[in-house]
């Protein structure tokens, strides 16, 4: 069984090289049960099941609340996750394990939500709209967890009038106990990636569609006493001018285009990916809330970090790459900037498929697991040879990806692209592969 496994996963790798060298992105929806063995012979990734929207005649995995799913988020005791519905502006719960839909929750909001908004903060004025601010439905995007599991903190694209995302966004807050939002708090403009200090105290929301980066303060256990402590300019911020008729693309040409954020361990400084051509990554001093400047000497497009064992992991979107550096060596660079710039060029490189979006790491510290967008494949990256030794097709176009406490199963999120693909969540499962014993 074990040879049958490598051929598999041999012309699975094989497949995979030749669509992305083919320089076009591929659409797909594997067979469930699609399995392949790692390289090394320790694991087998088996796609176990999903949650669809393109086969309605699938009745066992079809679900019309899954369009154009952005991102995926396992609750901290591993009991359920939560899928946000971009373009379906909603957020869907389901049991973990069985997979049973438990709750949708619908971001549409109207004047009898007013008790959910928090105080306005004076960061974030508007400045092309005047009316019925309150009355829309919102775009989730990312999300994460604060207080031990307790909340749920989603920011919106853009509310649902301001079609090219130049006034205030919001982020909607649910409550996991009960699935129900609580608070409801103003961002700037076209927010996506949001995140926690790791002792709970702030939480920064990254704002790409201003170069900016917003701070709460979230150390109270009293909703009502969360507020904003700080907006924090990478650069300069953006003036806003767009027709308020004709949508433009937001996507592009959005200074910056700040997105992956992660804090240090000891919480004093705040990273964030530039996504921008010339790439990047920007530091923020927690001390005061400043801007230090942009480190430089990684692949550009950065997309997503994350910070584990010590070590300073990023996805180069554009190109393709997973990269490593020690975080000491990086935070050294970073403090001994001249005019707000540096360079540390000593990264680790992988190569795992272009479209690199979201990276997380296994818990065992093992492996880094990659959602690969243009090529629909999952790679899955010794972190400490920084080799791919698994990759297996997932449904056209994965974007978000998440890992469950144990190790066990790695799910992913397909938006799709320009039309194709999409509108799916994956399900994968990661087993050991029992070795035989020695003589």
């Amino acid at each position: 069984m074990s040879k049958q496994f490598t051929k598999i996963a041999v012309l699975a790798l094989l497949a995979c090289a030749i669509s992305v060298w083919a320089g076009e992105p591929v659409e797909v929806h594997p067979e469930i049960q699609m399995c392949v063995e790692s390289a090394n012979g320790e694991f087998l990734l088996t796609l176990e099941n999903r949650k669809q929207n393109y086969r309605p005649e699938e009745l066992a995995t079809a679900d019309t609340d899954i369009y154009s799913p952005k991102s995926v988020n396992i609750h901290p005791n591993g009991k359920k996750y939560y899928v946000n519905s971009l373009e379906g502006a909603k957020t869907v719960v389901y049991e973990a394990g069985t997979n049973n839909k438990l709750k949708v929750v619908n971001h549409v909001y109207d004047a009898g939500d007013s008790l959910l908004w928090s105080a306005p903060s004076g960061y974030f004025p508007f400045t092309h709209y005047t009316e019925n601010l309150s009355e829309f439905y919102g775009k989730p995007v990312e999300s994460t967890f604060t207080h031990g599991g307790r909340y749920l903190w989603i920011p919106f694209y853009r509310r649902s009038y301001d079609i090219n995302a130049q006034d205030p966004s919001a982020v909607a807050v649910i409550d996991t106990e009960t699935d129900e939002v609580v608070r409801l708090m103003e961002t700037g403009p076209l927010p996506k990636m949001i995140t926690a200090t790791n002792d709970n105290q702030y939480l920064a929301i990254t704002h790409w569609g201003d170069n900016t980066v917003g701070i709460i303060d979230i150390s109270c256990d009293s909703i009502a006493d969360w507020h904003y402590v700080a907006c924090v300019e990478i650069g300069h911020k953006l003036k806003l001018n767009y027709s308020l008729t004709q949508p433009v693309n937001r996507d592009v040409n959005s200074g910056y285009c700040l997105r992956g954020t992660v804090f240090t361990p000891d919480n004093r400084y705040l990273l964030v990916g530039c996504m921008s051509k010339g790439g990047g990554i920007a530091v923020v001093d927690m001390n005061d809330f400043s801007w230090l400047g942009i480190v430089h000497g990684m692949r550009s497009n950065v997309r997503h970090l994350i910070i584990r064992n010590g070590y300073l992991y990023l996805s180069a979107n554009a190109s393709g790459y997973v990269q490593r550096i020690p975080v000491n060596e990086f935070l050294d660079a970073a403090l001994k900037m001249q005019d707000k710039q540096a360079v540390v060029d000593s990264w680790t490189d992988c190569q795992v498929g272009k479209g690199a979006r979201t990276i997380e790491m296994t818990p065992d510290g093992c492996y880094v697991v990659a959602a690969c967008n243009f090529s629909s494949r999952v790679c899955v990256v010794d972190a400490d040879a920084m080799c791919v030794v698994a990759t297996i097709e997932a449904d056209s176009y994965p974007v978000g990806l998440d890992i469950s406490k144990d190790g066990r199963y790695i799910y992913t999120t397909s938006q799709g692209r320009s039309g194709q693909g999409g509108n799916c969540v994956d399900i994968f499962r990661m087993d050991e592969i029992e070795l035989p014993d020695g003589d």
